[in-house]
């Protein structure tokens, strides 16, 4: 398993610390954040920023809903025992099939530790239908909890190409144009399918807290992967 981020607890705390840090950062009523999921030098910085909107949060309860990168499967999946070097995390008892690993939801994690999440629910979504998709968010609409829905967008397009295909995609998913779904280009598109659900049957909008790709982050715009952010 990669180190997508810091591995010594302290070095951890103190790049949570500074991804935390946006002044923006109390919003009242937030139900829930789109974060990406990359290592944390490349997207961290992108996903503290929505996540420092949620600093003065009252819920104590996180669901994260993130693709499956490893292991191909239909429905949803719970990973069943996750350590952080932040410590071990409480998940609540769930009826779902579980899954050893994922990073697109671990990562995730520490930033709801260090916000004082007492439990978090993390789901891993594989393959689903529309119809499936509405269910779950009917489901999980029924939680008092925040909920945080991990992807990435276009994978290793020229910088150019990249923006323009996120553009495209960001617009989508602000709109919750589930009609158009299919159009986004992203490794998270199941998860923001139900995402979509969940912020029509709840009357959520949308708003986008930054967009920036690998390519504003180190320079190298040949092959870049995008990053988003949006709270709801």
């Amino acid at each position: 398993m990669a180190n997508w981020y810091p591995q010594n607890p302290d070095e951890l705390n103190t790049i949570l610390s500074d991804f935390l840090s946006n002044k923006e950062s109390s919003r009242k009523n937030i139900h829930g954040l789109v974060v990406p999921h990359a290592g944390y030098e490349f997207s961290g910085k992108i996903a503290g920023k929505a996540f420092s909107l949620l600093k003065n949060n009252k819920i104590n309860k996180a669901i994260i809903l993130g693709p499956s990168h490893y292991s191909g499967f239909r429905g949803i999946k719970s990973l069943k025992n996750v350590k952080t070097p932040l410590g071990k995390i409480k998940i609540p008892d769930n009826e779902f099939k579980e899954l050893d690993y994922e990073h697109s939801v671990e990562n995730q994690i520490p930033f709801l530790q260090k916000l004082n999440f007492k439990k978090v629910l993390p789901l891993v979504v594989g393959e689903i239908s529309n119809a499936e998709a509405k269910q779950i968010a009917e489901y999980l609409s029924k939680e008092k909890a925040v909920y945080i829905f991990s992807t990435d967008l276009s994978h290793f397009f020229p910088y150019d190409v990249a923006v323009k295909k996120d553009n495209q995609s960001i617009k989508i998913i602000e709109n919750l144009d589930i009609e158009a779904w299919d159009k986004i280009d992203a490794c998270g598109k199941y998860p923001l399918l139900i995402m979509m659900h969940l912020c029509r049957i709840k009357n959520w909008k949308l708003g986008l807290v930054e967009y920036k790709n690998s390519g504003d982050v180190t320079g190298d715009k040949n092959r870049v992967v995008g990053y988003a952010s949006f709270f709801f």
